[in-house]
């Protein structure tokens, strides 16, 4: 499992994952961050997060929604994801984590994150013991607490690029 910050797997974006690589480590669930991890920050469920809901169904894969939001946002997402969801995550702390993965019915190292923050999604992904994906976000035009974090992610990043040289592509 990724240590601290780091992730154990970095790529491009939530659509690049060889989830069938992953599946064939032994990985049987995928908790997703919303925002700038599977669309645009505050953009609703599309057909292309819908269709690699669909595939992932399709594999087997057992899927859930995490995220900090407490609206209705997040439970309108997953509902069009045909996904379940856990709202106010308090990432980075693992307990809601670990309430994803008992949704899932499966064992915290049958399960991976992905999301696209260090310092939340990583982290708390990594406190959890989950096995953790970082993605590339979409966008930088973000709230100004998320533009702080991303500033302090910077020295991470750095080490991420000695580790992976650059993120995964499909």
């Amino acid at each position: 499992m990724g240590k601290g910050l780091y992730p154990d797997l970095w790529v491009r974006s939530a659509y690049d994952i060889d989830y069938e690589g992953l599946m064939e480590r032994g990985l049987a669930g995928v908790i997703f961050d919303i925002d700038n991890t599977l669309v645009l920050p505050d953009e609703p469920c599309d057909d292309r997060a819908r269709a690699l809901f669909a595939k992932l169904h399709g594999l087997g894969l057992k899927t859930c929604i995490l995220s900090n939001n407490t609206g209705k946002r997040a439970s309108d997402f997953a509902g069009e994801a045909g996904s379940p969801v856990v709202t106010g995550a308090l990432k980075p702390f693992p307990g809601k984590y670990k309430e994803a993965v008992e949704k899932l019915g499966l064992l915290p190292s049958q399960v991976f994150f992905v999301g696209d923050q260090i310092y939340t999604d990583i982290w708390g992904a990594n406190n959890a013991g989950l096995y953790s994906v970082l993605t590339v976000p979409f966008t930088y035009k973000e709230e100004p607490q998320i533009v702080l974090k991303r500033k302090l992610e910077k020295p991470v990043i750095a080490g991420l690029k000695k580790r992976f040289k650059a993120p995964l592509q499909g």
